[in-house]
């Protein structure tokens, strides 16, 4: 229950406490009472510019911290008032309007909010936010974003904590009952207190309309009764300019599933509810766990549970029950005669579904027959055959515990769109097809179908209940023409959420005011000098790729008299610019990092601080963060301290000018003798990392060689490694693991670190197989010391490529490292794998990395250069805070990759060229092979080798794909073929892909 208690005496602000009583059993069974007060305050402001009373009376950041005690307060500058004093009209509006939404209303209309040609002057109320939060943290995110970005003129209003709007529960009412009233109360007092405003300040002008805007008739009806001005968003939409645009953005599903679930039509089994899968999951016999899509047959998924040691294979639609890529889904396992091995043949949907009416659920199955076909032909060829001779177990959906469900980028089926000119601009049904071929199709409803063909377009799915065969979404905007370089990095980054937009004025506000001209102070009084060393004298560089603006690291190396050396890693003092809970702070880490594409990045800093004050640039002083180890010729630390420091950079290298450098033995300079030092040195803690069980993988490396005018990709070049390369990664590797020994020491319970964990031994199940089948080689898993021995014997003689694809074949089997906080793993957890170090953490790169940025802080504060800020003593936090970057991290490298993939296509596009490639995996009716020459791969179909398609022989337990009749090939795992490279637009996603077409295969030599 809640009660207003007094007004405080004497306090010009008029704050009044209410009390809010509590009730709770403790375990003991003894019943406790708890009274939380509340302020109930008269100056929380409205927050229009057009109104003088709350501009005199504001308090102290009154759009942050309406919670807080009036006396903590005062004599702090007040928030700039954001609201227009002339907001925009409208027919029905012709005074211009405030809009005041419902929580229902951003849950079905967010991608509105967003538009830049709509949607201004939005009052956001505490209540509605917090609800909203509750529902839904994506959208959460996104509001607050808006709330920052100050163009569109956003103001969350606190109506909890201000007097006349705040809203007690009242017995027996409902949650949500009560959050509407709270609504309609602020949307009537902000009316009436406007009223006043223009009448107190004498203006010859009407007042501007509060408008609510709700999806509920209950809250509307009510509305209405109060005399308040109110409308559903999608009558309030019709009324804009860009109607028919704005109006397939709103999510309309609930009125439609009505019609048509009146068909009676039921396409998938109703999932269990909440208490069955909870009380399943406890008796073992329901498990959860992620459900992911086979990137070769979209009608086969997989769920890694614990309690099974090889993934759960659901098969087919009615088995996945709606489950998306990413959702976290309850299963249940079916019986032994079902279970079978993963699939061996490549089941594309575009091949056997083309041509389906977007609008004909009623005539549908919910697996058509040119799938069930396919199913029943995969499963005589492989049921109960698997790797040892042991099926694997198969399981169905039952249950989904969260949605993954995000915005999608894709194109319009054409054949899914009526281009009848008697259509004009009535709406229609058509399939959007996702770029990810994970992701079925998606329903749309569109007025504009036939403007979206041959566009990229953003969608979002917004339900897929049991009478609809593909999940149903709305549009959100096109991105512009298809192949496109602007509309494809668009969709890139939208497809792995990353956050592209410009940084906010309230961030660019975070910085020095001096900009560019910012200088070290010179006086070493100066506050920035405190507690830091100076290290101007030493002989310290970069290495670097070419070219590299944000310098985040620099190394310095120095005899010493009793002739150990002096070695140094110096990192950018990021922290001494971003500081905690600032708008730049919160930017950076919602980013999390910095996204390198192939022609641009997309920077976690703002680049003033990137790319300049904080960039370790050569010739310039600048404040770094110092770990300086005394070390043995043998490369054994005997010391090591960690200083804030000011240093100054002699040389910006390149890898390629270092190597030079080190390499000409005329060079016999202080500083090309620290370099050959650190290189020395480097060498023989590599060393000491392999000897203890350290990984050497592999991945693709390529380069992408853009035209500086045109940022056209001109030509492509496999990475080469230096031993330059080698050196900056070891002491980077050293620094580390020096750094998270010392934050851990500091705080056991809440130090940033990074741990790799060791693989299950079922990942490596295949490759072992492989391997022991094709070469007779044996991998070992049992450590990843053993790990690493066996994939040094791993080798062909004839083929010295074979050990490097073992290599790339092994890294997938990894599982992802991953930022955690201490307190929540026991300390045997805190080992990276690949590394084989007992704890590791990051601290090297706090430009473009998050995580170092936390990192810094807690190593400051470890040497007592400054107090931890409390966000950072969170358990709670900091493992919010950990989930978040480590998604952030891992779309960066998907967006990376992606980006690679697209420009090598553009840079072959219109070309024809042969290459040798080697056979990686091998299907029934395809294989996949892996060209190093452009780092890429690609599946090559039977159906692309002849028409007709050639008959085959799949043996699978010796991979090998033998076809006769028009074209004879022998296809043999890990076995070099020649293959035509050319560039096709692949008419399922849209995408320009490359095409590899079989030339010769049976071994080349």
């Amino acid at each position: 229950m809640t009660s207003l208690k007094r007004t405080t005496a004497g306090d010009p602000h008029g704050a009044n406490i209410s009390s809010k009583v509590f009730v709770r059993s403790t375990k003991s069974g003894k019943v406790q009472k708890i009274v939380r007060e509340l302020y109930l305050r008269q100056d929380i402001p409205c927050s229009s510019t057009l109104c003088s009373l709350c501009l005199s009376n504001a308090p102290a950041d009154a759009n942050g911290a309406a919670s807080e005690s009036p006396q903590r307060l005062r004599n702090v500058p007040v928030v700039p008032f954001v609201l227009s004093d002339r907001p925009a009209g409208t027919k029905t509006f012709p005074n211009g309007h405030y809009l005041v939404p419902d929580t229902n209303v951003l849950l079905n209309g967010m991608d509105l909010f967003e538009q830049a040609s709509a949607f201004y002057d939005v009052i956001i109320l505490q209540t509605v936010l917090e609800e909203l939060r509750n529902r839904s943290i994506p959208l959460y995110n996104r509001l607050v974003g808006l709330t920052r970005s100050g163009e569109k003129r956003f103001y969350i209003f606190f109506n909890d904590f201000r007097l006349e709007t705040y809203v007690a529960r009242d017995p027996g009412e409902t949650i949500n009952d009560r959050n509407d009233r709270a609504v309609r109360r602020a949307v009537k007092w902000y009316g009436e207190h406007l009223q006043q405003a223009v009448k107190a300040a004498g203006r010859a002008r009407r007042c501007p309309s509060i408008v609510m805007l709700s999806n509920d008739k209950d809250n509307l009806r009510k509305a209405r009764k109060e005399k308040l001005e109110a409308c559903s968003l999608h009558d309030y939409v019709s009324g804009l300019p860009e109607a028919d645009r704005l109006l397939d953005m709103i999510n309309e599903i609930r009125e439609e599933q009505g019609s048509r679930t009146a068909h009676g039509t039921l396409f998938y089994p109703e999932y269990f509810t909440q208490s069955k899968m909870m009380t399943g999951m406890k008796a073992g016999t329901l498990h959860q766990g992620l459900f992911n899509v086979s990137p070769y047959n979209y009608l086969e998924g997989s769920v890694h549970v614990p309690a099974f040691e090889n993934a759960l294979i659901v098969l087919g639609r009615e088995n996945m029950n709606r489950a998306v890529q990413g959702d976290a889904v309850v299963v249940e396992v079916l019986p032994k005669d079902q279970w079978k091995a993963p699939s061996s043949k490549i089941i594309e949907e575009e091949v056997l579904n083309r041509n389906e009416n977007a609008d004909a659920d009623e005539q549908e199955a919910v697996i058509t027959e040119q799938e069930q076909k396919a199913l029943v032909e995969e499963a005589k060829k492989t049921q109960g055959r698997s790797i040892g001779g042991h099926p694997q177990p198969t399981a169905k959906v039952v249950g989904v515990v969260k949605r993954n469900w995000r915005q999608y980028v894709g194109h319009v089926d054409t054949t899914s769109v009526s281009l009848s000119t008697n259509e004009g601009r009535r709406q229609q049904t058509v399939f959007l097809i996702p770029m990810d071929k994970r992701i079925p199709k998606i329903r749309i409803r569109t007025r504009q179908a036939r403007e979206l063909l041959g566009k990229r377009v953003l969608v979002t799915i917004d339900s897929w209940d049991r009478d609809s065969r593909y999940p149903v979404g709305h549009f959100v905007r096109s991105l512009g023409e298809l192949e496109t370089k602007e509309a494809e990095t668009e969709a890139l980054l939208l497809e792995h959420d990353v956050q592209y937009r410009p940084f906010p004025k309230a961030v660019l506000d975070c910085l020095p005011k001096e900009g560019h001209d910012w200088k070290v102070p010179a006086n070493k009084n100066e506050p920035g000098w405190k507690g830091r060393r100076d290290l101007r004298d030493l002989l310290v560089c970069s290495i670097d790729p070419p070219n590299c603006q944000d310098i985040d690291d620099a190394l310095h190396a120095r005899p010493l008299p009793n002739g150990n050396f002096e070695v140094g890693v110096h990192i950018a003092d990021v922290t001494h610019f971003v500081k905690p809970n600032n708008a730049m702070d919160s930017e950076a880490s919602g980013r999390g990092t910095t996204v390198y594409l192939v022609d641009k990045r997309i920077d976690m800093l703002p680049m003033l601080l990137g790319t300049d004050l904080c960039s370790l640039k050569p010739y310039v002083e600048r404040f770094a963060f110092s770990a300086i180890w005394e070390m043995t010729p043998d490369a054994d630390v005997v010391d090591a301290v960690f200083t804030k420091s000011v240093i100054r950079s002699r040389e910006a290298f390149s890898y390629e000018q270092a190597q030079r450098r080190i390499d000409d033995a005329s060079q016999k300079d202080p500083l090309t003798i620290g370099v050959r030092t650190l290189l020395m040195l480097s060498k023989k803690l590599r060393k000491k990392r392999m000897d203890a069980g350290a990984l050497n993988l592999a991945s693709p490396e390529v380069k992408v060689q853009i035209e500086n005018e045109t940022s056209d990709p001109v030509d492509v070049e496999v990475k080469r490694q230096l031993d330059t390369n080698s050196l900056v990664e070891e002491f980077m590797l050293l620094a580390n693991i020096s750094v998270a020994g010392k934050i851990y020491g500091a705080f056991p319970q809440t130090a940033m670190l990074r741990r790799h964990g060791a693989p299950p031994a079922s990942n490596f199940q295949e490759l072992q197989n492989q391997l022991k089948v094709k070469r007779g080689l044996e991998l070992r898993t049992e450590s990843s010391k053993a790990l690493a021995d066996s994939l040094d014997t791993c080798v062909d003689m004839n083929e010295p490529f074979f050990n490097t694809l073992i290599r790339i074949m092994a890294t997938r089997c990894m599982m992802s490292a991953e930022y955690f906080c201490s307190g929540t793993q026991s300390y045997s957890e805190y080992r990276h794998y690949g590394l084989a170090s007992e704890i590791y953490t990051h601290f090297t790169s706090p430009i473009r990395r998050y995580a170092d940025i936390v990192a810094h802080r807690q190593l400051a504060a470890a040497i007592d250069y400054e107090q931890l800020d409390s966000s950072l003593h969170s358990k709670g936090n900091l493992e919010s805070l950990c989930k978040n970057i480590n998604a952030r991290h891992r779309n960066a490298q998907m967006a990376g990759r992606a980006s690679i993939e697209y420009y090598v296509g553009q840079a072959l596009k219109g070309q024809i060229v042969e290459e040798e490639g080697y056979v990686m995996k091998v299907f029934s009716n395809g294989f996949v092979v892996f060209v190093p020459r452009f780092g890429i791969e690609s599946l090559v179909r039977l159906r692309d080798l002849a028409v007709p398609e050639p008959e085959a022989t799949f043996d699978g337990e010796n991979y090998v794909l033998k076809t006769t009749g028009s074209r004879t090939e022998t296809i043999v795992l890990f076995e070099k073929v020649l293959v035509r490279i050319s560039d096709q637009k692949e008419e399922s996603t849209g995408k320009r892909k490359i095409r590899l077409e079989l030339v010769r295969s049976g071994g080349l030599s």
